[in-house]
C-alpha cells in the first residue's frame, strides 16, 4: 500500500480530533500545544483511549475522552523520566567505580587492555576501538595531563578511561569479563547475583537512552528487558512478572540500588509524592500490581 497522507496543520489535526470524540475546552490552548508537541507523539498518550475499530469509526475516541487529559498525562510523564535518569546517573557512576576499582587492583592500572581477561575477542576489541576514539575526542582535563606525561602504555589507566564510558559500552565491558570472580566482586556491595547486575546495566543503558531522547515511560513496553532478582527473596516477591518489561520493575530496581548507593537520597519520597500527585494516572498501565503500595520497599519513606 502506497502512503498518501498528506500533512495536516494544527487547526486540521485538532478537529480531527473532535470528529473522533474528544472533547477540547479551550481550543487556543490546544493549538498552542499542538503547535509545540507533536500529535504523533501525543498519540502514544491517547492511544489507550481509542475505542475498538468498528465500520466507519477507526480510531474513534470512547465517551469522555478529554484533550486535556493528554495533555496532563503528557505532563505527567516528563517528570519520572527526570527522577529515573537522577538515579541512573548515581548507578552508572556507583558501576563505573566498582569496575575500575576491582580490575585495577586485580589485573593492575591498565588491565582493560588484556584481551585475556575477556570472554569474547572480537566484543573487546570494538570495546576498545570505541573507548579509543573516544580518548581521541576527549579534552578533559586528566586525560590531556596524562598524554603530556605519559607514553607507556598510551592510554590512560582504569580509573581514567572509566571517566568515558557511556553506561552501554560499561554493560559491555562488564559482562564480556572472563573472571566469573571479578564480576562477584564488582556486585557485592549490591548484595545481588551478578549477572542480575549485569542484566541490570543493560537494560538500564536501553532506559537512559529512553529518558535522553524524551520518549515516553508511563506504558512502555520495553525493549530490552532484565532478568529479575530472586534474592533476597523479600525484593524478588515485589517485582511484577506479569508485565515485566514495564518501567515499575525499573523502579523497583533503582529503589533498591538507591538505597544501596545512596541512602540518605529521597528519592524514593519524591517518587511517591508524584504518583500521589497525580492520582488519576493509570499506575497499571506502569506495571503496578494491585497493593503495590504494601510492600517492603515503598515503605521507605526516604
Amino acid at each position: 500500500m502506497k502512503f498518501n497522507k498528506p500533512a495536516l496543520t494544527v487547526d486540521e489535526q485538532l478537529d480531527l480530533l473532535r470528529r473522533r470524540g474528544m472533547t477540547v475546552a479551550d481550543r487556543a490552548v490546544a493549538l498552542h500545544h499542538l503547535e509545540h508537541i507533536s500529535y504523533y507523539r501525543l498519540r502514544a498518550y491517547w492511544l489507550p483511549s481509542e475505542a475498538p475499530a468498528t465500520h466507519g469509526r477507526d480510531h474513534a475516541f470512547r465517551a469522555g475522552t478529554r484533550f486535556e487529559t493528554i495533555i496532563d498525562l503528557y505532563s505527567f510523564d516528563r517528570k519520572p523520566r527526570l527522577l529515573v535518569m537522577d538515579a541512573i546517573e548515581r548507578v552508572e557512576v556507583s558501576l563505573r567505580t566498582r569496575w575500575a576499582y576491582v580490575l585495577a587492583h586485580r589485573y593492575g592500572p591498565h588491565a582493560y587492555l588484556d584481551a585475556a581477561l575477556f570472554r569474547k575477542a572480537t566484543r573487546h576489541a570494538k570495546c576498545l576501538t570505541r573507548l579509543q576514539e573516544e580518548l581521541e575526542r576527549s579534552r578533559e582535563t586528566f586525560v590531556l595531563h596524562y598524554n603530556q606525561k605519559y607514553t607507556d602504555p598510551e592510554l590512560p589507566p582504569l580509573w581514567a578511561v572509566s571517566e568515558l564510558l557511556t553506561f552501554g559500552q560499561l554493560s559491555l565491558w562488564f559482562g564480556n569479563l572472563v573472571d566469573g570472580a571479578a564480576r562477584v566482586e564488582i556486585a557485592r556491595p549490591y548484595e545481588l547475583d551478578e549477572q542480575i547486575i549485569g542484566s541490570f546495566a543493560h537494560h538500564l543503558a536501553y532506559v537512559r537512552n529512553v529518558c535522553a531522547h524524551h520518549m515516553r515511560l508511563w506504558n512502555r513496553e520495553m525493549t530490552i528487558g532484565m532478568k529479575l532478582a530472586v534474592r533476597p527473596k523479600w525484593l524478588g516477591e515485589i517485582f511484577n512478572p506479569e508485565l515485566p518489561k514495564r518501567i515499575y520493575n525499573t523502579l523497583v530496581m533503582l529503589a533498591y540500588m538507591m538505597n544501596r548507593i545512596s541512602p540518605a537520597s529521597r528519592w524514593r519520597a519524591s517518587l511517591l509524592a508524584l504518583l500521589e500527585e497525580h492520582p488519576a494516572v493509570d499506575l497499571a498501565a506502569m506495571g503496578f500490581p494491585d497493593g503495590w503500595q504494601q510492600a517492603a520497599i515503598w515503605q521507605l519513606r526516604s
